[in-house]
């Protein structure tokens, strides 16, 4: 098992790089992924990791190095992971409210694909008939995850096709002889209850064995990561058993592969973001700390709610105090409230950890500041893999008429 990275290589990485610096530490990455195969080595269980976390060109080629494929939630995620490497049996696109042309270029990628509205399920069928298996994705009105924000499967989600449909599906299915290779949901993130996944499947084993050539069936993610001490992750090896005692007595008349979508399980743990204390103000009521960054590079905290360890790994035996952590943009942008945390001064370095999924990738421009460097930590040693923007970056794109 791999443990953290310890001060000493935080705070050499954040000299060397500077800070805001996202760092990952590339053995987590394979050691999450170790768990999952292990736990499910007893089952025909295959996993794409969900890139939508963490799409660095780097991170990409060590997630095929180490032998997961790939999920994608857009297009250009899709061409991402042919760029890396992924051969297109190991791309999976799972199609999201686009326009139909979009999959249609996910076709021409020869990638598999996940269709998630009637009426894309339609267009496809009129143009493609039975030429190209393609997978559905369903709603199973199934409330799950760790935050409404982040809940797809309930009945009010924009996401799938609702099982209630079933019949449309069907009726489509028959008018333009489309091949459906694979039924797919996905309830939501942070998925700490295993009977979840266990509904879920039930509400797929209803409905199989009116599909004649379905070859995959596709659970998603979400599985939930710690973040707190004393945070307990999904029960991966009680998932595993459930998956297999329930797949080993299916109702279908040939056996089925099972997909998981793994992103942040992958990511979230093998990831820290690294910034400097600029100013402490003491109020009557709040002593507060602003970091070089805010929710422009880590906006977690402020749009979910989102818990992230912090801790001063420049005074590390420092007297425990309270603080409110934010950041230097000009909004409200407050990482932590009323956190305890080692005596903290100007020019500390404050460490988020559990900083690898949806940090760099939510990040912006906001306010005209910079996004972050990111750096690899692999082999025992650091690489830079993504160079802090410059004064450049902000105009790259901009055309000057004035």
């Amino acid at each position: 098992m791999s443990e953290h990275l310890s001060n000493e290589q935080l705070i050499q990485a954040a000299h060397q790089f500077g800070t805001p610096l996202y760092l990952y530490h590339a053995e987590k990455i394979s050691e999450q992924y170790n768990k999952l195969t292990t736990a499910f080595n007893k089952s025909n269980v295959v996993f794409f990791y969900a890139c939508k976390a963490l799409t660095n060109i780097n991170i990409l080629k060590h997630i095929k190095n180490i032998g997961c494929n790939i999920d994608c939630s857009s297009i250009n995620e899709a061409k991402l992971a042919l760029h890396a490497g992924f051969t297109p049996e190991r791309v999976l696109y799972t199609s999201n409210g686009i326009a139909f042309e979009e999959i249609e270029e996910a076709k021409n990628l020869g990638i598999h694909i996940n269709i998630d509205s009637i009426s894309n399920l339609e267009k496809f069928g009129k143009k493609f008939g039975h030429s190209y298996p393609v997978g559905i994705r369903l709603r199973p009105n199934i409330m799950a995850g760790g935050n409404l924000k982040i809940s797809t499967g309930h009945d009010k989600s924009k996401f799938g096709i609702p099982v209630d449909q079933i019949d449309e599906v069907l009726n489509l299915i028959d008018k333009y002889n489309l091949h459906i290779k694979d039924l797919h949901i996905h309830t939501g993130s942070e998925i700490k209850d295993v009977e979840v996944f266990v509904k879920g499947i039930e509400v797929l084993f209803e409905i199989m064995p009116k599909f004649n050539e379905l070859e995959f069936i596709d659970l998603g993610g979400g599985f939930k990561v710690p973040y707190k001490d004393g945070d307990a992750e999904t029960d991966i090896n009680l998932l595993a058993e459930k998956v297999k005692e329930a797949f080993d007595n299916h109702p279908y008349h040939k056996p089925l592969q099972v997909w998981f979508e793994p992103g942040k399980f992958m990511v979230s743990e093998c990831g820290y973001f690294i910034t400097e204390v600029n100013v402490l103000k003491q109020t009557k009521t709040t002593d507060f700390i602003g970091v070089n960054s805010g929710f422009n590079h880590l906006i977690r905290p402020m749009f979910y709610d989102a818990y992230h360890k912090i801790k001063n790994i420049s005074n590390p035996d420092g007297e425990v105090k309270h603080y409110a952590v934010t950041g230097n943009i000009c909004e409200t942008d407050t990482f932590a409230w009323d956190r305890k945390l080692n005596e903290v001064r100007e020019g500390d370095l404050l460490v988020f950890y559990n900083a690898g999924a949806y940090g760099f990738e939510m990040s912006s421009n906001f306010n005209s500041r910079y996004k972050p460097a990111e750096v690899l930590f692999i082999n025992n040693e650091f690489h830079l893999i993504r160079k802090r923007d410059s004064f450049e970056d902000l105009l790259k794109n901009q055309v000057e008429i004035l």
